[in-house]
């Protein structure tokens, strides 16, 4: 599905392209669907074939799981699959993660991201055990904790201090929540010349160019304060709650202190 074509999908898995062939006709037999309308242009998704493919991926994410824990050294005592808002890294979780990193009782952690939608899915599906975001959904199982209020502001490196929505102003996506605020209070906006999906790697093009663009405040806090970034006093600030979400049957002795952790990080913001 990703290629559109059996024989680029053969080349990219290093098989022939009969072998391609063979699996999906295998997969079709098993499933009693046709997953693709081939032709000379390539192949296609099926209708059944797109619905297959969400549980197609999950299965994928089960198995790289199982994989990661039936492949732990003895001395973890467990492992966790966490995914978080690209936002919600820096500053934040990279901060737990290497306190967990340090626990008497280690957990191996595969950490991903991802927006509050694919996050949800993925928990619901089993195959992340601890979400950080911040728009979860209310889900049977699915236990909701507030951690903090992050604030995103808008921050200029530019040296005559004025830092509107002008030439040097850089979209940076915070996903969308922020997306729909940044339209609600700019709806007059022309799109800027430069848009970022880098999250916090966009601050190296701030502290090397005159730009201004909205940031974390937790952030980018240490930069106003040495004077290399200014906080446009007057801008909207977005404010967003952040949350950890898990399930109600994660195991206790593992998902307890990663919680706890996790709540004494938000304090200190």
């Amino acid at each position: 599905m990703e290629t559109g074509s059996f024989v680029t999908a053969a080349d990219r898995l290093n098989v022939t392209q009969s072998t391609v062939s063979a699996r999906i006709r295998s997969l079709e037999d098993q499933l009693g669907m046709q997953l693709f309308d081939r032709d000379r242009a390539g192949a296609r998704a099926t209708p059944a074939g797109l619905r297959f493919q969400r549980h197609a991926l999950g299965l994928i994410r089960m198995w790289e799981q199982a994989q990661l824990e039936v492949g732990l050294a003895d001395h973890y005592q467990g492992s966790l699959v966490v995914g978080a808002q690209v936002s919600l890294w820096e500053g934040f979780l990279l901060d737990w993660l290497a306190a967990m990193s340090r626990q008497s009782n280690p957990v191996a952690v595969r950490a991903q991201f991802g927006f509050s939608s694919v996050l949800m899915q993925r928990l619901t599906e089993g195959v992340m055990d601890l979400g950080v975001m911040y728009t979860p959904e209310m889900r049977p199982g699915i236990k909701v904790e507030k951690l903090f209020e992050d604030e995103i502001v808008l921050v200029s490196s530019e040296a005559d201090g004025k830092g509107d929505l002008g030439r040097n102003y850089v979209y940076v996506d915070w996903g969308p929540e922020f997306q729909r605020d940044h339209s609600l209070n700019f709806p007059e906006t022309v799109r800027p010349g430069i848009h970022m999906e880098l999250g916090t790697l966009g601050l190296g093009y701030f502290l090397e160019n005159e730009a201004t663009g909205y940031f974390p405040k937790r952030i980018v806090a240490p930069l106003v304060a040495d004077g290399r970034l200014s906080i446009k006093l007057g801008a909207p600030v977005f404010t967003y709650p952040a949350y950890g979400v898990y399930s109600e049957d994660a195991d206790p002795e593992i998902m307890g202190p990663a919680v706890v952790l996790l709540k004494r990080l938000a304090r200190r913001l």
